[in-house]
């Protein structure tokens, strides 16, 4: 179904293709054609016209005024445009280079300046981070001690309680009422 619409499609846009054509040319062809078949010779209806027009006017006599605008007259007062008009190609061009140059070197001072600051930023962090590691290896080496110390607390107080039961002791803390 997709296929034969398309081929429909096609069909239409080629049909409108050429009726827009056959309008767009169809005068100019009939009148072509029409001339065609009378250029053997004068027709009787009409004798050959003898013009006495005068000669068309000239823009200098339409509008006097633009004769005078010319492309090398174009700034003639200004003495920047002068000035830079009168500049050989190839001092344009090495002007056009040092200006390249210039912001080239503007970038890089740019960048250089953003590279430091990061490299300052980065060595804070890697401070920061060194300062961490070692409160977190105090704290690691404090638990470590914690730990042991109550290893060894509880071994004592094992130890109590075992003296405690062997002389007469019988249960634990009581709570008071």
């Amino acid at each position: 179904m997709p296929r034969r619409s398309g081929t429909c499609l096609r069909c239409c846009l080629v049909v409108f293709a050429v009726v827009s054509a056959l309008c767009v040319s169809g005068p100019a062809l009939y009148w072509k054609l029409k001339k065609g078949l009378k250029s053997g010779g004068y027709s009787s209806e009409c004798s050959p016209c003898i013009c006495d027009c005068p000669p068309p006017l000239s823009l200098l006599k339409i509008a006097p005024g633009l004769a005078n605008l010319s492309v090398t007259d174009c700034g003639g007062d200004d003495t920047d445009l002068k000035e830079e008009m009168s500049k050989q190609f190839v001092d344009l061009l090495t002007e056009e280079m040092k200006l390249h140059e210039v912001v080239s070197e503007e970038r890089a001072h740019h960048k250089n300046i953003t590279l430091v600051e990061a490299r300052r930023v980065s060595s804070q962090y890697q401070k920061e981070a060194e300062k961490c590691n070692a409160s977190i290896e105090t704290c690691e080496h404090a638990r470590e001690l914690a730990e042991a110390l109550l290893i060894k607390e509880r071994k004592v107080t094992s130890l109590w309680e075992r003296r405690a039961r062997e002389l007469g002791w019988e249960g634990g803390i009581k709570a008071e009422a």
